[in-house]
């Protein structure tokens, strides 16, 4: 298996066929959460890691100095902006692209006041190391429940599908290049900040083909063990 080439978001059996499905099944609604609060989770990780805020949050941080907005309101209007360059690219929102705002926030309302910053800089760049992992990891979840992607991930998948280019490829032009606007205007950019950019595009491949590995075993002993009468 290629990790690094993925180029599209397979469909699995718990996928929904469809993001426009508002009753999907259990068991694609719970591994969508998990997706997404491991996605928080993340986020947390590298938050409290205090190396380097993500791309997005420094392009929103350099929003603000030149408007005037708060950051908070610079982020409301960058996704925004990013969610009318979906319909050029036909992506379709969903139930995922309404919970993706609810459950990432949630987990890092919560998970945040439980991580302390560590004296040590070898365990705030594990934490970072780690946060982009499960950043990936929860991407790959969410994204193969197929019930509707976040803003920037919706830029992702439509962008890739048409350039016909690697998912890690296209999510790490995207993030450099939001690295840089946001630098030129004004936003803070750390260690951080520069291991998101470069390591979440292989991140999100490598989750996308973790999920998929341990789908495709879970279906297959599910057929080994059906009762052949049925």
């Amino acid at each position: 298996m290629n990790v690094f080439g993925v180029k599209s978001v397979p469909f699995v059996s718990w996928s929904s066929a469809h993001p426009l499905n508002f009753k999907p099944r259990l068991t694609t609604l719970l591994l969508l959460s998990l997706g997404l609060m491991l996605f928080g989770l993340g986020e947390a990780l590298l938050i409290s890691s205090t190396l380097g805020v993500s791309p997005w949050t420094v392009l929103a941080q350099g929003l603000s100095l030149v408007s005037g907005l708060s950051i908070g309101a610079a982020t409301f209007v960058i996704s925004l902006l990013v969610l009318l360059l979906w319909l050029p690219l036909r992506q379709a929102p969903g139930l995922g692209t309404l919970l993706n705002v609810v459950i990432i926030a949630t987990a890092l309302e919560f998970t945040l006041p439980l991580l302390s910053v560590s004296e040590s800089v070898w365990i705030r760049l594990l934490q970072v190391v780690a946060g982009i992992f499960l950043v990936g990891l929860g991407s790959g979840l969410y994204l193969m429940a197929h019930l509707g992607t976040g803003p920037r991930d919706g830029l992702m998948t439509g962008l890739q599908r048409l350039t016909d280019l690697p998912i890690s490829l296209v999510r790490t032009g995207l993030e450099i290049g939001v690295v840089v606007v946001g630098w030129v205007l004004g936003g803070t950019v750390g260690l951080g900040t520069l291991l998101f950019a470069l390591g979440i595009g292989p991140s999100v491949s490598l989750g996308i083909s973790l999920v998929q590995m341990l789908s495709d075993r879970s279906s297959t002993g599910a057929k080994v063990g059906q009762d052949p009468k049925r």
